[in-house]
């Protein structure tokens, strides 16, 4: 029955064209309230992961954890649920699954007892060598209890022959590879890592004399904490009786941030490099403006994804703005449906056009990025069917042609449409009257930079250019384009 019921769901699922996020890490030190202002924080970080959830605390004596699937506030909103993570110390994890299944065993954080004491570990990424890594320590005798990469980093650390808790974090950086962000807790001690490229973010802050470490810094707002600063790439920060130490172990390295932390991943009000993501995506929109010299009636975006970009190419354009598509925010994932003619209201469960804006209009149609074009292609249909004149598809990124292995969940080359269609057959396939990206030059510009430097990307741009900052170390199957997988054969119980 399991497998014909997993055979139906792939059948029925309705793939989100957009990129998946990554997950979010969250951790407090030194507060009474610290599973509660985690919660909090993990809240703010929602839109990271929506799988599941966990909490791990220290009382000072005993680990206590707690791990739900589904949302936060749907699993830590009960003071019965707060009242069993006990402690002045907590880190807290939002999935979403780009190793392993959506088991249980999978959500975060991961604890292990070490011969130096427990630590409690929270991981943001993909590690790219990740199966490498679990061979060998299987061939060794290791035993693996779950299908995540995490868990490799967890056994790492426990086999370190080192004797401090923090040696043995170094011990195990220097044996990993990939884009990462973690959030670690051990006795009275908080320990965030950033990969020496900085492809994944973390954050630090301040409530009091707690220090806060974050993915954004959306999660400090929510808590009344102070941004301080971001995690530097290659940094490890070491919290313990309210001092902090910065530990630089890596050889150093320009950083490299992950370009979709920009243009998608990243809540609006969170800061990133001293601007909000809001600022940097008005900004591409401004750019793609500039590149642009279609004409039309007015500006309208897809919700909530492209609404920056839209106001920002518009203000540039000197057209009017407006919502032409309302988005319903109420909508969970719909995984089984059993019709074609059910699977075809897909879109329209998430969007509805506002039709007294956009009949007998030209529009221009602005959204942040294209993947797979099947969503665009209904929204272009709906536009049409509504009245619209013309509808012309702006994308405020350049086109994405190639897969993530950085904690990103993106299609394999195969469904990546940019990947396999011009310009030209991309419009033909979403059937509008035109389309155009955002040149990669001008996203460099609307980051600030003057250009791209071919010699030293600033950024991690590989989703346009194909350029991997780090080595791929496992097989990845055909074409070598496929997401990592571990342990993909196994039941998800």
């Amino acid at each position: 029955m399991k497998k014909i019921m997993k055979k139906l769901k792939k059948k029925f699922k309705i793939y989100d064209p957009k990129l998946k996020e990554e997950c979010a890490v969250f951790g407090i030190s030194n507060n009474e309230d610290a599973a509660t202002l985690a919660a909090l924080g993990l809240h703010a970080l929602q839109h990271r992961g929506q799988e599941g959830c966990g909490i791990v605390s220290y009382d000072g004596e005993k680990y206590h954890s707690e791990k739900r699937f589904g949302l936060v506030g749907d699993n830590f909103n009960d003071e019965k649920v707060i009242k069993k993570l006990p402690g002045k110390y907590a880190i807290g994890h939002n999935r979403y699954s780009t190793t392993g299944g959506t088991a249980l065993r999978n959500v975060q954080p991961f604890f292990a007892d070490t011969n130096s004491g427990g630590i409690g570990v929270a991981h943001n990424g993909n590690l790219t060598n990740a199966i490498t890594l679990r061979n060998k320590m299987v061939q060794e005798g290791s035993i693996f209890y779950t299908t995540s990469d995490t868990e490799t980093i967890v056994k790492l650390i426990a086999k370190s022959k080192r004797a401090k808790t923090i040696d043995k974090v170094i011990d195990a950086m220097f044996q990993i590879q990939g884009g990462y962000a973690l959030v670690m807790m051990t006795q009275n001690t908080l320990i965030g890592v950033r990969d020496p490229f900085g492809i994944r973010p973390l954050v630090i802050g301040k409530l009091k004399n707690s220090y806060v470490l974050a993915s954004e810094t959306c999660a400090f707002d929510i808590i009344g904490a102070k941004f301080v600063r971001e995690v530097e790439n290659g940094e490890i920060i070491h919290i313990e009786n309210d001092e902090i130490k910065s530990i630089k172990p890596f050889p150093p390295k320009k950083v490299r941030p992950c370009v979709f932390e920009y243009i998608y991943f990243s809540r609006p009000d969170s800061i990133l490099n001293g601007k909000t993501a809001y600022e940097y995506r008005k900004n591409f929109g401004e750019q793609l403006a500039k590149e642009d010299k279609i004409e039309a009636d007015l500006v309208v975006p897809v919700p909530d994804s492209g609404n920056a970009a839209a106001l920002g190419y518009a203000e540039k354009k000197g057209l009017k703005f407006d919502l032409g598509l309302i988005r319903n925010h109420y909508v969970g994932r719909t995984f089984i449906e059993p019709s074609q003619q059910i699977r075809s209201l897909g879109v329209k469960l998430k969007l509805n056009p506002n039709i007294s804006v956009i009949k007998n209009k030209k529009i221009i149609l602005v959204d942040d990025s294209l993947v797979r074009g099947t969503t665009s292609s209904k929204i272009v249909k709906m536009l049409y069917d509504s009245g619209a004149k013309e509808v012309h598809v702006r994308i405020a990124s350049p086109e994405i042609k190639f897969p993530d292995f950085y904690g990103v969940d993106t299609p394999t080359k195969k469904e990546l449409l940019a990947a396999n269609k011009s310009t030209a057959e991309i419009c033909e396939f979403i059937k509008a009257k035109s389309i155009k990206f955002l040149s990669l030059n001008g996203l460099y510009l609307g980051m600030g930079f003057e250009q791209r430097n071919e010699n030293y990307p600033q950024l991690t741009d590989h989703h346009f250019t194909g350029e991997y900052p780090v080595k791929i170390i496992d097989e990845l199957g055909e074409d070598k384009v496929t997401q990592l997988s571990l342990l993909s054969t196994a039941s998800n119980n």
